[in-house]
């Protein structure tokens, strides 16, 4: 088992830097107590008609979302966890509407990715997945 987990995160939109380094800080504290197992898990911040392509080539979706998951595997260099798309226009506006910090609203949406890249899944199951979330935003986000 491997105890450190590479975590890569690409800016496509120009988001703040401090904001970045502590959503890296963050995934890099979650991704190896939920996927001890993954050397390597990434992340793109980009803008809504990026997201909005890759959900209509990937789903048949011609819109945007908050997040798309890539759930990886055995790559030469290790298990990779999986990719996640995230729209930064997309989580500003539910972190408005919901009367929370942009900060708080990509953690819940980074989550739900890392979630996802696990193998869970909201559109399936009989409500596990949303369960498991609920537990882990208490233990992850509503710990200050």
């Amino acid at each position: 088992m491997t105890s450190t987990c590479e975590v890569v995160i690409q800016d496509g939109v120009g988001i703040d830097r401090s904001l970045l380094e502590r959503l890296d800080a963050w995934l890099l504290a979650i991704v190896p107590t939920l996927a001890p197992e993954a050397d390597s898990f990434a992340v793109r911040i980009a803008g809504d008609e990026e997201v909005a392509r890759l959900n209509a080539t990937m789903r048949g979706k011609p819109t945007t979302t908050d997040v798309l998951s890539f759930p990886g595997g055995e790559t030469p260099e290790g298990r990779h966890l999986g990719d996640v798309l995230v729209s930064l226009p997309t989580a500003r506006e539910q972190a408005r509407r919901l009367g929370h910090e942009l900060e708080r609203e990509l953690k819940e949406i980074l989550l739900h990715g890392i979630l996802h890249c696990l193998g869970h899944d909201h559109e399936s199951d009989e409500g596990q997945m949303a369960a498991l979330e609920l537990e882990l935003r208490q233990r992850w986000l509503d710990r200050d």
